[in-house]
């Protein structure tokens, strides 16, 4: 019974310390389900990677003695033209030979006739009005020598308005003055006659005929339109900063789309016109051009009206540094690349751009690398990598770090 009872004792203690041990396991695990649950879950921050390197074009900058290259258009007129007009009236007799529109005219060769009968009998009427004067101023020459001579005769002194009377000095005027008009009238006719014949002022070409054969001219009427062939004149127009690189006298090299590929006509640059051209309030130059129709040299011929492209090589130079156009941006910036590879902001003052270069007189030094292509949204120290020389926008894509 004593073992009995021990193992029933013993049996009964463990039954008790593994409800204990149960218990304590069950609180143990409630307390670490409420710590889970009222504890915040907790997220491990990584920094960001780094932002990939952008792939940039570059060219390395150096400053030189030069002039931007200019360009205008502008439209070719005459430098000389008129609309010769009869000096005399009466018919048109005919045009000469060669007054066709299109034909060369020399200078003072005969364009035109007018009928010269009546001219004729003008100048006849004149001359004979001419010798009747002269034969009255002689005859009242021997009137007056007659009268001095009795004058002298008389032996006595007359006052000085007495004795031009007694020596019929006022008649013998009057008898000049009637030869000097019979001269002029005479002059005058015989020049109607040779006004007859139009001539050219200057080497020419016949641009229209404005009347007919046997037309009736009164004094004044436009006959013939010529235009002179020595030179014609551009008139263009380019922005007004531009101005400050020409100088009158320099070349001017010439082009039309009208004209064979390659072909090109040289110019002089005149001057530069006071006035502003209206459309685009841009300045107004002058340019000439020798012997524009080509008839004594090799080349296009220009066309009245025809627009033509002015390229000008200005004489002025100074030392700028070169750029594309497209390495700037808006605010004249351009953005570099220093030592360590990271984009760096500069602003520059331009001496001139234009559509395809630009010249920079001031914010970069000889040597510095100057982005031209590749950045789409730049940072000032964005991390940036030079494109190799050979090297395709796709092959920079595939290497680890790089951005397409």
């Amino acid at each position: 019974m004593t073992l009995s009872r021990y193992y029933a004792t013993n049996q009964h203690g463990r039954i008790r310390l593994g409800a204990v041990v149960a218990l304590l396991i069950l609180i143990t695990t409630l307390i670490l389900a409420w710590w889970i649950v009222t504890q915040p879950p907790r997220i491990e921050r990584t920094p960001p990677p780094e932002p990939l390197p952008s792939v940039v074009d570059v060219v390395t900058v150096s400053a030189s003695d030069q002039a931007p290259n200019l360009y205008a258009f502008g439209r070719v007129e005459a430098e000389q033209e008129t609309m010769l007009a009869s000096r005399v009236a009466g018919q048109l007799e005919r045009f000469a030979d060669n007054v066709v529109p299109g034909q060369v005219v020399e200078q003072q060769a005969p364009v035109a006739y007018i009928d010269q009968a009546d001219l004729a009998l003008s100048l006849e009427d004149a001359e004979a009005q001419l010798a009747n004067a002269q034969a009255q101023l002689a005859l009242e020459q021997a009137e007056q020598q007659r009268a001095r001579s009795e004058y002298e005769s008389f032996g006595r002194q007359l006052s000085a308005e007495r004795r031009s009377l007694v020596l019929r000095e006022p008649q013998l005027r009057q008898a000049q003055a009637q030869v000097t008009q019979a001269r002029v009238a005479r002059d005058q006719a015989a020049l109607n006659v040779d006004r007859a014949t139009l001539t050219a002022p200057w080497r020419a070409m016949v641009q229209e005929r404005l009347v007919g054969a046997g037309s009736l001219l009164s004094q004044g009427t436009e006959v013939v339109h010529l235009v002179g062939v020595e030179q014609f004149w551009v008139r263009a127009s380019l922005p007004g900063e531009w101005t400050e690189w020409l100088e009158a006298g320099s070349s001017v090299t010439l082009t039309s789309r009208g004209w064979p590929e390659g072909a090109t006509r040289e110019g002089t640059l005149v001057s530069m016109l006071p006035s502003l051209e209206e459309n685009g309030l841009q300045a107004q130059l002058l340019i000439a051009v020798n012997d524009p129709l080509a008839l004594e040299t090799d080349g296009p011929a220009l066309r009245l009206g025809d627009v033509l492209r002015a390229s000008f090589q200005p004489a002025i130079q100074e030392q700028l540094i070169s750029l594309p156009s497209a390495a700037l941006r808006p605010g004249d910036v351009a953005w570099r690349v220093d030592e360590d590879n990271r984009l760096r902001r500069t602003s520059v003052t331009l001496a001139y751009r234009g559509e395809d270069d630009a010249l920079i007189r001031s914010g970069l030094e000889p040597g510095q690398q100057v982005v031209t292509a590749g950045l789409a949204q730049p940072r000032e120290g964005q991390l940036v990598r030079i494109r190799r020389p050979n090297e395709t926008p796709a092959q920079a894509g595939d290497e680890p770090g790089d951005e397409s």
